[in-house]
């Protein structure tokens, strides 16, 4: 494109483009003047009945909008790629022109084709716009209903050459829940005068707030976890599309201003390529130009970084894209005071649409650089995977494959291939079998995001994170897995069949003695609770056992789960066991005499009956919604159990009697009455069961409930050399002082009621915060603790390393006759930390055996 046309597009999508302030008058006042107006195609107010920024859109009437919309323009095109947890539709727009809409799929094609070797130089640009992550960052999603229109409906020459060389895709709201939920809680405050005291109810959302999604979850760091059908869904279409730009629309502090990407510096992961970073300064000349123009005041280049790949405006980096990070100053609300003068809703939104139109001149100014960049992708990663020392990752999982079967499910949704092996070989003392293993070759386009996958790197030139430093999704699986070096992938014996993670499992006896299961595979707690769910009677064994079988002996280890023919059972019980069995793939089987060869008998008092459990979270202000959603989820999603969720101020007027199990999640609980704490102290002296995690536990700790103490903050702050240091030392010497998220190794007791189902003693947690606990002087309370050396990925400083070495990071003891656990890691991190959530079901449906004295 000439330079000319690239000067005519830019003042096209600035010029005209007023500063508006807390009233607009119509949607038009948001939009460049220059250009005229298709009168066919529905301005936004004419579906919603108001100018958009009047009150904060719904997700049904966004929903309402763009479909009146695709109705309207042959440049529009609408699908629906899934729903939220709530049932919202998550809609993906493609807006192009006419001609390019009525052979959408082909260009679509042809432009994956150009990214294996088939040069076309011709196709346009394809450009991702994702909106409001953060269901309280409305002003992304509210800009979109106007740049949805001004790509349906403006015409000119410049906007005719913008559609005919890019397809542009839209995802107007990435949180459809958290929207919904802030929308809401905006509206209910807004009245006739508005109140731009930061201390006025609006701008204090109650808890949880509209941040997150349904299960209260930042979404905006689930693009490589894929927890959520949000993120699944995206992902999906990203592939299917493979953009050169994605956008990613933010909010930030109500008196800061405005930033666009690049961030800092220091802190890109080092598999973005430098180029990524060229890309995105010269399409950010255009964001400064578009600001400076309407005189708003931005930055870039501080603040935000560019290193964890599960970020909205990161993931894009390990493929070929170009991610831009914007965030807006926030008004929280429809008008705001801040250090910069009131803030309005509508100014908010302005800033996010001056924008929008800035990245599309920038990227069609760029798009010989953009096409290059990402076509050129994929050959330097298969040239990088030639040049590496390593062929891949041997990865094996022979006891629990629901575990490994997410694991690998997770690395197909990336598009990372796997293979499988012909037959068994050895690595380095470790067996790899065919039914049990896979191999991950670096050789392949997603080498980058492999290498950051697989990543143990602790050494890093900037120790300041955003975010977490490591995302090893093996560690985080617990997965043993072999680094594979060059010289011996030709040995390996490798064909594209994988291991049959569903297979066809065989019919128990119809007249076994009982059935039984093992505890090892991660689904076994949720095959539990639905067969508690049918009121059928189940027994745990707490010791280890060989049972007599059709197919001959079988051994059982702690944690086996019988349902003995001989108790009151259910009408058609036997079907129901099949039934759950087959559908959670967890292997049954039939025993056939009370009479065991080794280990006590099945009418051993050492079998316990497992009653249905009652749990309560306390949540609520205070508490990480974060944390109490994460689990939440697991026992929801994973286990299938009910989870009571009761706000601590509730506390005082709620009896615990009804309850089996309290859970708190991290957070603040000084709030809680002394009168309240007593009755939880009864509560669990008289049978009940409290786990505790992170700053729950240390406040089980102060209140006496949990027999163990933690390091003062003096103690945490000791180690650390000030002397020389000068005042421009401050911010890193507080990054030394935080574990941001890192991976630490710990051994647990596989012998220890909460260690059942681990068949080693070597686990690793996901550590993001400082809480240090010591071993407890009393034996057989400690049920983990940290090696030595626990900093197996990510940073930590070494001060805090020394700090952590050795600690204790679960115990458990009995108190009067119920038990307290306190925990110091987050079990269930953001939902896949699959390595040590089951801890979570242990507590739950383990905890009677739990015998020690605190």
């Amino acid at each position: 494109m000439g330079r000319w046309l690239q000067i005519a597009l830019m003042a096209v999508v600035l010029s005209g483009i007023s500063n508006v302030h807390a009233q607009v008058e119509s949607d038009l006042d948001y939009l460049p003047d220059t250009v005229s107006y298709d009168q066919a195609v529905p301005k936004p107010e004419s579906v919603l009945g108001y100018p958009v920024g009047t009150w904060h859109v719904r997700h049904d009437q966004l929903v309402s909008y763009m479909r009146a919309l695709a109705q309207s323009s042959p440049r529009v095109s609408i699908e629906e790629m899934g729903r939220s947890h709530e049932q919202r539709p998550l809609l993906l727009l493609t807006f192009s022109s006419k001609k390019n809409q009525q052979q959408i799929d082909d260009i679509r094609q042809q432009h994956l084709q150009s990214l294996e070797g088939q040069n076309n130089s011709d196709l346009p640009l394809v450009l991702w716009m994702g909106y409001s992550v953060h269901g309280d960052e409305p002003s992304g999603a509210n800009a979109a209903l106007l740049i949805a229109y001004y790509l349906a409906a403006a015409q000119g020459p410049e906007v005719d050459k913008l559609l005919d060389e890019a397809v542009i895709l839209m995802e107007p709201a990435l949180n459809p829940d958290g929207l919904s939920r802030f929308a809401q809680w905006a509206n209910m405050h807004k009245g006739e005068n508005m109140v731009a005291d930061a201390n006025h109810r609006e701008h204090w959302q109650h808890w949880p707030s509209g941040r997150t999604n349904h299960y209260w979850f930042d979404l905006n760091r689930d693009w490589l976890l894929l927890t959520h059908p949000e993120s699944r869904a995206r992902l999906k279409q990203y592939h299917n599309w493979r953009p050169h730009v994605v956008t990613d629309f933010h909010e930030m502090g109500t008196n800061s201003t405005y930033f666009f990407q690049p961030g800092v510096p220091s802190r890109k992961n080092p598999w973005t390529p430098d180029n990524n970073v060229s890309l995105t300064e010269a399409m950010g000349e255009y964001h400064a130009k578009a600001l400076d123009d309407t005189q708003q005041l931005y930055f870039t280049q501080e603040g935000f970084d560019d290193f964890y790949y599960g970020k909205g405006s990161t993931y894009p980096d390990a493929h070929g894209s170009v991610g831009i990070l914007f965030e807006q100053a926030s008004s929280r609300g429809h008008l705001q005071e801040s250090v910069h003068g009131e803030l309005s809703f509508p100014q908010t939104i302005q800033n996010q649409i001056t924008t929008s139109l800035s990245t599309f001149a920038g990227a069609l100014a760029n798009k010989a650089s953009l096409s290059e960049h990402l076509q050129s992708f994929t050959d330097e990663a298969l040239q990088l995977a030639k040049n590496d020392d390593l062929s891949g990752y041997l990865l094996t999982e022979a006891r629990d494959k629901s575990r490994f079967k997410a694991l690998l499910e997770i690395l197909r949704q990336h598009q990372i291939q796997v293979k499988g092996l012909s037959k068994s070989i050895e690595r380095n003392g470790q067996r790899f079998a065919p039914e049990d293993s896979v191999f991950v070759p670096l050789n392949q386009p997603q080498y980058r995001l492999i290498k950051s996958i697989f990543s143990t790197r602790t050494s890093f030139d900037d120790n300041t994170f955003y975010d977490v430093s490591n995302w090893n999704l093996p560690l985080a699986f617990n997965i043993e897995y072999e680094e594979v070096e060059r010289g011996f992938w030709r040995k390996l014996p490798l064909t594209d069949s994988l291991p049959d993670f569903d297979p066809v499992l065989a019919e128990p006896a119809e007249n076994a003695y009982a059935y039984a299961f093992s505890w090892q595979d991660s689904k076994a707690p949720a095959l539990l609770q639905a067969l508690l769910e049918h009121d059928t009677q189940v027994k745990i064994a707490s010791t280890a056992f060989t049972a007599i079988t059709p197919r001959g002996k079988v051994s059982f280890e702690p944690g086996a789960v019988l349902i003995p023919a001989a108790l009151k059972q259910p009408e058609g019980w036997r079907d129901i066991v099949r039934q759950h069995s087959n559908q959670h793939h967890i292997k049954l089987w039939s025993v056939t005499s009370g009479l065991t060869p080794q280990g006590n008998d099945l009418g051993s008092r050492t079998m316990a009956l497992v009653k249905q459990p009652k749990v309560m979270m306390i949540a609520g202000a205070g508490s990480s919604q974060y944390e109490a959603g994460e689990i939440w989820h697991y026992f929801d999603q994973r286990v299938g159990l009910p989870l009571t969720i009761l706000d601590m101020d509730r506390l005082r007027s709620v009896s615990l009697s009804g309850y089996s199990h309290i859970i708190m999640a991290d957070g603040n609980f000084s709030g809680i009455a002394d009168k309240q704490v007593k009755a939880i102290q009864d509560w669990v002296e008289q049978g009940g069961v409290l786990i505790t995690q992170k700053r729950a536990a240390k406040w089980a700790s102060e209140n006496d409930l949990l027999k163990a103490t933690f390091m003062s903050q003096k103690e945490l702050s000791s180690g650390f050399d000030t002397t020389k240091l000068s005042y421009a030392d401050k911010d890193a010497l507080e990054a030394k002082k935080r574990i941001a998220g890192a991976v630490f190794s710990a051994e647990i007791d596989p012998s220890h009621p909460l260690g059942f189902g681990y068949s080693q003693r070597a686990l690793h947690f996901l550590r993001n915060s400082t809480l240090a606990m010591h071993v407890p002087a009393a034996p057989f309370v400690t049920v983990s603790r940290y090696t030595t050396k626990p900093l197996k990925a990510g940073y930590a400083s070494e001060e805090m390393i020394e700090h952590m070495a050795g600690k204790a990071n679960i115990v458990a003891h009995k108190l009067g006759r119920g038990k307290v656990i306190g925990v110091t890691d987050n079990l269930s991190f953001r939902g896949y930390w699959y390595g040590t959530s089951r801890i979570l079901s242990n507590a739950i449906y383990l905890s009677d055996f739990i015998d020690a004295e605190g």
